[in-house]
């Protein structure tokens, strides 16, 4: 199917008449980015979805910034310190301004984390933030948050794509017309068609070189690749099939840069359904699935097969290299497991059948055929339903499926993952656990994590964590993505993260 795909691709490649193609104004300081979907909402006390996480920090800033090293910087904050477990103090930078002119302070910090806490917006990421007892603004450049209990993840909670400081009385309806301290200003947003943005002239950092920068959703990869080969865009980021981006890779207009990434693809479970809270189950779909047949057929080997949430440069990761409960491809034994379970095989050849909704995005639906296909051969039968990634995403943050595979982009690189994935404090709406796992074992870990100072410690009570979830499998973690950016040669300064994010854009450059 792969292959087919790259045929397609290069016969469309030749056929496309260049002369008829929309190119960019060579007088136009604009880039274009190609998106798969639309954000689902600007606001960064709200969305929670890859686009939004992504485009929300080219707008926002946060107290502090991740860095590639799994290490936090300054960011509004230019210093901060932790006197004991339940007190932060930030001290922020002075003269921050927001867009709208409007200056940034502890004022504007206190409502962005009360709104969160006290209704004022609707979101699941409230639950990131419900040990905070209260926040003080003592005077303008001072935040102090005392804490209900310990909480090392928090300050994770404080950084860019999970946080962004909004101005003072932002409500509800702020997602209409999102304004931040970032490096560039909300423009527009059509939903499902793009997302515009310009160079701010308040920003406190070094100037954008690029004065725009249109995201435009463009739902179809083969559409996605003539765009970029034919110049009508700048880039794209993880969002084309491999052997796509072999085919791009030969067009001397553009360029391909990839490296190590942490975004996961998983599979989740919803462990409530009939079927799979039978741990035997789901550990038989989890070794009838070959992911390095996968990763190097359908990936083309850009990616590293997964055994944690964590990916391994986080300085927690545990891996199950030498652990008993290691998956690996192993059908016999899934077929074992299912016979063991009383789930046998009918006249058929079929044990039963089980749904796995999926979004339109062409790698994942090629994704789910090569599951259904192998699923077959132990005697399950997979039915795919396919959805706009909105109504998928809806689904999914409502744990209304049976299976669904999805991504953790960034969230994964820090210990909150945890508790935000897997506790039973965070299951929908107050939290990213859709698929209502619990573990009062892997409960009183996460607890105990928090209220230690001690990183060993912590490092400890989250190896055992993600030994649980080896052991339960509430998700199949499948493998790690690498990122891969297509871009035209007209954009410098182009690099890859290990999280695929847009950070770049700040300092990237256009010639003409």
């Amino acid at each position: 199917m792969a292959s087919s795909l790259a045929r397609a691709l290069c016969a469309s490649l030749m056929l496309a008449c260049v002369a008829s193609c929309s190119r960019h104004d060579a007088a136009e300081n604009t880039v274009t980015m190609l998106i798969e979907s639309s954000p689902t909402n600007l606001d960064p006390r709200v969305g929670t979805d890859a686009q939004s996480e992504r485009i929300d920090p080219l707008i926002f800033d946060s107290l502090v910034e991740r860095n590639n090293n799994f290490g936090l910087d300054p960011e509004l904050a230019e210093r901060w310190e932790i006197p004991n477990p339940l007190t932060y103090i930030f001290h922020l930078r002075q003269g921050v301004k927001f867009q709208n002119g409007q200056l940034l302070t502890s004022r504007d910090v206190k409502w962005t984390l009360d709104s969160l806490l006290n209704g004022t917006v609707v979101t699941i990421k409230s639950g990131a933030y419900r040990t905070i007892q209260n926040v003080e603004a003592p005077d303008d450049s001072t935040v102090v948050i005392h804490m209900k209990k310990p909480d090392p993840a928090f300050i994770w909670n404080l950084c860019d794509g999970a946080f962004g400081v909004v101005p003072y009385g932002s409500g509800r309806d702020f997602w209409r017309h999102p304004v931040g301290s970032g490096a560039f200003r909300f423009v527009s947003q059509e939903t499902d068609k793009d997302v515009v943005v310009e160079r701010s002239p308040n920003y406190w950092g070094p100037a954008p070189h690029i004065d725009k920068i249109r995201f435009a959703v463009v739902p179809d990869s083969t559409t996605r690749a003539l765009e970029l080969e034919k110049g009508s865009a700048d880039i794209e980021i993880n969002a084309l099939p491999p052997d796509m981006v072999d085919a791009l890779r030969r067009k001397p207009s553009l360029a391909v840069e990839n490296g190590p990434g942490t975004v996961l693809n998983y599979i989740v479970f919803n462990v409530r359904d009939p079927l799979l809270k039978d741990a035997r189950v789901r550990r038989a779909i989890a070794l009838a699935i070959n992911r390095p047949l996968i990763i190097q057929s359908l990936l083309r080997g850009l990616a590293r097969e997964a055994d944690s949430i964590f990916p391994p440069e986080q300085p927690a990761y545990w891996s199950s290299k030498n652990d008993p409960t290691r998956i690996t491809f192993d059908p016999a034994q899934a077929s074992a497991l299912l016979d063991a379970a009383g789930y046998h095989r009918g006249p058929d050849g079929i044990r039963f059948h089980l749904g796995m909704k999926t979004s339109t995005d062409e790698t994942t639906r090629l994704l789910s055929v090569i599951v259904q296909q192998q699923l077959a051969q132990i005697g399950i039968a997979l039915d795919l339903r396919s959805y706009e990634f909105a109504t998928f995403y809806a689904d999914l943050t409502k744990g209304a499926f049976q299976l669904a595979p999805s991504r953790w982009i960034g969230g994964n690189e820090q210990p909150d993952i945890f508790h935000y994935a897997y506790s039973a404090a965070s299951f929908p709406p107050h939290g990213g656990n859709r698929g209502y796992y619990a573990s009062a074992e892997l409960d009183h870990l996460l607890d105990d994590a928090a209220a230690s100072i001690d990183p060993q410690h912590q490092r400890a009570d989250y190896v055992q964590v993600q030994q649980i979830l080896a052991r339960d499998l509430p998700s199949i973690n499948l493998w790690y993505l690498d990122t891969v950016v297509v871009h035209s040669r007209r954009l410098g300064g182009v690099h890859t993260s290990p999280s695929g994010n847009f950070e770049f854009l700040r300092t990237a450059t256009l010639t003409h």
